[in-house]
């Protein structure tokens, strides 16, 4: 059995195989990255690591840091829609 999976840069193959006696079973995972994961490595090497920890946490806190400032925003109420009369005031007065 094979599982095969084509994401960005990167292929995932999942091959399931058993002994011809039935009595053992083998699982496979292979990975193909493109660039390779050298690249990768050196990638996050030259990235700063503080840069990436603030922006973490940045997307971590966004939404707390969102919901706070719309909760200390001052209310403001909503004009009240008046009932329209249907009837003219000629007719009112009958």
């Amino acid at each position: 059995m094979r599982a095969t999976a084509r994401l960005p840069g990167l292929e995932i193959e999942i091959v399931h195989r058993r002994s011809a006696e039935g009595d053992r079973e083998q699982i496979s995972i292979n990975m193909l990255a493109v660039p390779s994961f050298d690249a990768f490595e050196q990638y996050l090497r030259a990235m700063n690591p503080f840069a990436l920890w603030a922006e973490a946490a940045r997307a971590v806190w966004a939404p707390w840091f969102e919901a706070t400032r719309k909760a200390t925003l001052p209310y403001v109420d909503s004009p009240k829609l008046t009932k329209s009369d249907p009837q003219p005031d000629s007719e009112k007065a009958e």
